[in-house]
């Protein structure tokens, strides 16, 4: 089997794991399930993946790492203009990566949308997956935030940045559908629904 072929192979794997959890969770999707969808068969899944969990966390990964390098990417931007970013420019730092993330593709984007809130909501143990992957940012912007807000503890600002976290899986488990805030992935939407949940989230975290 050639690179190009595994690496075909892999991505389709993935792609299919990643709608069918979006749509029908994890308990619902079987890995029979996922080989049908991918077009492969189900010795090519536990070949390249071995368990169900193990393909999970491959899918979370794939998204993870890079919305978690673009928040700490944003966050030493903010640090190296001034050594008190605003509430304002950390939250937009934090929630601009996951929702950019999903931008330029048709349908794959909101599904991409839905697998992350979906993800983030999945009974344990496969909930600490997707926590774990996603929360290599956390420190370094509570971090920050202690700067940004002295007054107000570390707590505090944990369980703050968790319901920051609860609200955009919301969003994203939502994208979509209608009335949803996030209606598409266009640049413009993924915009206004940054801007509308700074705008709501910023003065509950300066309340003290």
């Amino acid at each position: 089997m050639s690179n190009a072929t595994t690496t075909d192979t892999k991505t389709q794997i993935l792609d299919a794991t990643e709608h069918l959890i979006a749509e029908k969770a994890f308990a619902g999707t079987t890995l029979r399930n996922i080989a049908s969808a991918a077009g492969v068969n189900l010795a090519a899944v536990h070949y390249h993946f071995g368990s169900k969990e193990d393909l999970f966390r491959a899918v979370v990964q794939r998204i993870a790492k890079p919305v978690v390098a673009r928040q700490l990417d944003m966050l030493n931007q903010l640090k190296q203009k001034t050594v008190v970013p605003s509430v304002e420019d950390l939250l937009t730092a934090f929630l601009t990566p996951p929702l950019e993330f999903i931008s330029g593709g048709a349908s794959p984007g909101i599904v991409q949308a839905q697998f992350m809130g979906r993800c983030r909501t999945e009974p344990e143990p496969i909930q600490s997956v997707a926590r774990q992957e996603f929360s290599a940012s956390m420190d370094s912007f509570l971090d920050v935030l202690q700067r940004a807000l002295p007054d107000q503890s570390r707590s505090q600002l944990d369980w703050k940045l968790d319901l920051v976290i609860a609200v955009l899986i919301q969003v994203q488990m939502q994208a979509g559908k209608p009335n949803a805030l996030l209606q598409s992935n266009r640049p413009k939407d993924i915009q206004n629904t940054i801007s509308t949940l700074v705008d709501f989230m910023t003065p509950a975290m300066r309340a003290s």
